[in-house]
């Protein structure tokens, strides 16, 4: 039997659930893989590149991110280890719909995880892989990217148009 795609509704900002912090995984249930599966479907289809499991209102430490379209990364309990260098640029979120806005984050960033079998490994990532992983894992400790926001959010509609 094929499953079928779920899509969970994101969460936007405003919704006490992005500001709480989430719960460790002990173990990974056939409920935790069906919500791993979901958030995937979710991501991809609202076109994000991350995206951690209170945004679907889970306050599970579980994220999942794609920055190629390729090689998809589930991180349960993830951990930043170490960070280097520094990026700035913009970014946005699936829980602030329709802004960006720059924020300064590392340019290398390595992560320890665990996978679906609950084995431990670690990612070493930058560029946009380092912030995605700074991005998400803020999400379970209840942080959004718009409280590092370096001047005004934008719309992303006026990015297109020409400055007044």
């Amino acid at each position: 039997m094929e499953k079928s795609m779920a899509i969970r509704n994101i969460r936007e900002i405003g919704d006490p659930i992005l500001n709480k912090v989430s719960k460790e995984v002990k173990e990974v249930s056939e409920r935790t893989k069906e919500l791993i599966d979901d958030m995937f479907d979710t991501m991809y289809e609202a076109d994000g590149v991350g995206l951690a499991a209170p945004q679907v209102g889970i306050l599970k430490r579980i994220v999942v991110i794609d920055v190629t379209g390729e090689d998809p990364l589930l991180l349960i309990n993830p951990v930043i280890l170490e960070t280097s260098g520094e990026q700035r640029g913009n970014e946005g979120c699936l829980s602030v719909p329709g802004k960006i806005g720059i924020v300064t984050r590392p340019n290398y960033v390595k992560v320890r995880a665990y996978n679906e079998k609950m084995e431990a490994f670690e990612v070493e990532g930058t560029e946009l892989l380092a912030r995605a992983l700074c991005h998400e894992i803020e999400h379970l400790d209840g942080h959004l990217y718009v409280e590092k926001v370096e001047g005004e959010l934008m719309n992303l509609s006026d990015l297109s148009e020409e400055e007044e």
